[in-house]
């Protein structure tokens, strides 16, 4: 089977709808998540092939397949990363400012957040952990799923 698109996302179905499909899932870490065209396998076996517009892009609960008895979803990889979480505003941007030069992509989350208080999330790199833990940086290491993957951040000067 070849999928061509995201059919919607399954914390959009009802639940009486879910809970009548037999849910098969593609586990992908964030290299894959990034990937428009792949081979997959279900946890169940089913072998799929993924050729995605390019405007398209995996997310945690996307439905790639839905018919009348079965939903197959991707489920993304809890990422290794660094949850930062300076109490002051000038650390919070010296941080970012360092990172910054470093072209690390972060992910920024308010107190409203799971994490309950506002921190930045990169991808963990142990230059980064001892940066850190050098300058005193509130921060801890923590495996999540993110609600984005983390690209390669492109620049140029």
């Amino acid at each position: 089977m070849i999928i061509h698109e995201i059919v919607g996302n399954r914390a959009d179905l009802p639940a009486q709808q879910l809970a009548g499909l037999t849910e098969d899932r593609v586990v992908l870490d964030n290299e894959q998540l990034l990937k428009r065209v792949q081979r997959l396998t279900t946890t169940s076996g089913r072998e799929l092939g993924l050729r995605l517009a390019n405007n398209q892009e995996l997310h945690d609960g996307d439905i790639v397949y839905l018919d009348d008895n079965t939903v197959i979803t991707v489920q993304a990889a809890p990422a290794d990363v660094l949850v930062i979480a300076p109490t002051e505003l000038e650390t919070m941007a010296f941080v970012a400012h360092s990172l910054g030069n470093r072209h690390l992509q972060a992910q920024f989350f308010g107190p409203e957040s799971e994490y309950g208080k506002a921190v930045m999330v990169v991808r963990y790199d142990h230059t980064v952990e001892d940066f850190l833990t050098d300058h005193n940086i509130v921060f801890t290491r923590e495996q999540r799923v993110m609600p984005k993957a983390f690209r390669h951040a492109e620049h140029s000067h």
